[in-house]
């Protein structure tokens, strides 16, 4: 993974360099508008590569499940600077609409040629690990979305080129603005919920507890929890009562390995009650 991020982020800090290079030279606010967005992408992708390493160190006394929650927390970040980068390129964009300044459209069309190449071999690094990994997601959604600006600047600088309308210019530079506002919006809105223990997406809560339910023994589940520890590792904890007491460490061992390979929930922790004392305090679902 380290190799995917190392590679993404050169090719995209070298790539940004020419981008805001042509773009002040030409006066060219779409190409800006882009090279503002690479930096932001480049910025987020040292992050999610930091954050990625950090989620690698082992447990420690104070941080008992390791450093992943920092994988949730740079995606957040990632999407939230990238909202605010948008905004400011819009502003800008709105701006010159009234009175729009000739742009090279040969220049522009060059540049944006070589940011599809970019931004496409980029997004094809995190492409197999962006299934199951929103860290990394992210990074493969920025990098989709860039070569599809690209190819939409592509074809703003044809357009410019065939009718010398500079307008196009702009409102090209809005319109991916807010191609890459829905896809950082949709980052953030996962991101959060992953924040605040949401359980993860592509987990159905109801299927992990009729799974439960389901096992030799068990007569009700209680107290079910399912929340991600990282970008890639989720938790369970549950009560599982089983009447004929304690069913060994081997029901337990496959337990945890059925849930991993089904439903991808790697750390489980199961508490058997055998239902003949006090009622659990914890067994209302509103009870935390």
């Amino acid at each position: 993974m380290g190799a995917a991020f190392r590679w993404a982020v050169l090719l995209n800090l070298g790539y940004l360099l020419v981008e805001a290079v042509a773009g002040l030279l030409v006066g060219s606010l779409a190409l800006l508008a882009d090279a503002a967005h690479n930096l932001t992408d480049v910025a987020g992708l040292l992050l999610a590569w930091g954050a990625a390493a950090f989620a690698t160190r082992r447990p420690s006394a104070r941080f008992t499940y390791g450093l992943g929650r920092g994988t949730i927390l740079a995606a957040f970040a990632n999407a939230v600077a990238i909202l605010v980068g948008v905004g400011a390129v819009i502003w800008e964009a709105v701006d010159r609409l009234a009175a729009p300044p000739p742009v090279p459209g040969g220049v522009v069309l060059a540049v944006a040629l070589v940011g599809i190449a970019v931004n496409a071999g980029t997004a094809l690094l995190f492409r197999e690990r962006a299934r199951h990994d929103l860290n990394a997601r992210g990074a493969f959604l920025h990098m989709a979305a860039d070569a599809a600006v690209s190819l939409g600047v592509v074809l703003a600088a044809g357009l410019i080129l065939a009718t010398g309308l500079d307008l196009l210019d702009p409102i090209v530079a809005i319109l991916v603005s807010l191609i890459v506002a829905w896809t950082a919006f949709d980052l953030l809105r996962a991101s959060l919920g992953l924040s605040f223990d949401a359980i993860p997406r592509g987990i159905d809560p109801q299927e992990v507890r009729d799974f439960l339910a389901s096992r030799p023994g068990v007569v009700e589940v209680h107290d079910l929890h399912v929340w991600p520890l990282s970008t890639t590792t989720t938790a369970l904890t549950a009560h599982l009562v089983m009447p004929g007491g304690h069913p060994g460490d081997g029901f337990l061992a496959d337990l945890a390995h059925v849930l991993e390979e089904r439903f991808g929930i790697a750390h489980v922790t199961v508490q058997i009650e055998t239902g003949d004392g006090a009622a659990c305090r914890l067994a209302p679902d509103e009870v935390i």
